[in-house]
């Protein structure tokens, strides 16, 4: 169950690059969306353009391969945002559209599981914290569904038990208990200062749902799993396009030399 965990006793290196790229996702998060509680669409489109000029920043340290999975993850989470929230209304911003810092946004977020993924910190813990994290995360779905929590949560609970999956199951697992750190967080945050909302049907089971659902982390565990999934085909299909139009060139050179002599 944990054979894609790190070995337990690593000498694992401690880059600050990681922790600073978390510290300022983390802290943008919370600025970003208590600012949006009460801004006007203006400046809701004024936090895109920062969120953009932040990501784009971020990205200039990293290497081609986690730049193609933030671009995934961003144009993969865009779709699932305009479907969940303004087509099915499964939960709704305050202007029931999907603000210009979302997709930006989902890229910090991406590049801070990754970046507190290969941390030496989440290296050297790994199950520690995910031991943590199952158990304040599973006690938070019990309560959604054991009658004394303001709004029934089932919805979550079978969100926290997909979770279980990704995190004990899927091949990258300390990407995705990172995502659990910061995906609570803007959720819990969003939520509580009224961003956006959570329907408390969810309108596709028909079940309860909680706001936010204690599981929500299995949805950005899904951007994650297609970002790492579909970043090596991007990358191969870029590569032999590339190496197409190259000998495509050379064989045009080669033709024109020979008509030239």
């Amino acid at each position: 169950m944990l054979r894609y965990f790190p070995p337990a006793k690593g000498a694992y290196v401690h880059n600050n690059r990681d922790y600073l790229i978390a510290g300022f996702t983390f802290l943008c998060v919370a600025i970003c969306l208590i600012s949006d509680a009460s801004a006007s669409l203006e400046k809701q489109n004024a936090l895109g353009v920062c969120g953009w000029i932040f990501l784009t920043g971020l990205l200039l340290g990293e290497n081609k391969d986690v730049r193609v999975q933030v671009a995934i993850a961003v144009i993969f989470a865009t779709i699932g945002e305009h479907f969940a929230s303004p087509f099915m209304g499964g939960y709704t911003y305050r202007f029931q559209n999907v603000p210009a810092y979302v997709p930006p946004g989902h890229g910090m977020v991406y590049l801070t599981a990754v970046s507190l993924a290969r941390s030496g910190l989440f290296l050297n813990y790994a199950r520690g914290i995910a031991t943590a994290v199952v158990l304040v995360c599973g006690g938070w779905s019990l309560w959604g569904i054991s009658g004394y929590a303001e709004q029934g949560d089932s919805v979550g609970a079978l969100l926290f038990c997909v979770f279980l999956v990704y995190l004990f199951r899927g091949r990258s697992p300390l990407v995705y208990l990172a995502a659990f750190f910061i995906t609570t967080w803007l959720e819990l945050i969003g939520t509580a200062v009224g961003t956006w909302k959570w329907a408390a049907i969810d309108p596709v089971l028909g079940w309860q749902q909680g706001n936010p659902p204690s599981g929500v982390a299995a949805w950005y565990c899904l951007v994650d799993a297609v970002a790492m999934g579909g970043a090596a085909p991007v990358l191969n299909r870029l590569k032999n396009a590339r190496e197409y139009f190259t000998s495509g060139k050379s064989a045009e050179s080669v033709y024109e030399g020979a008509a030239n002599e």
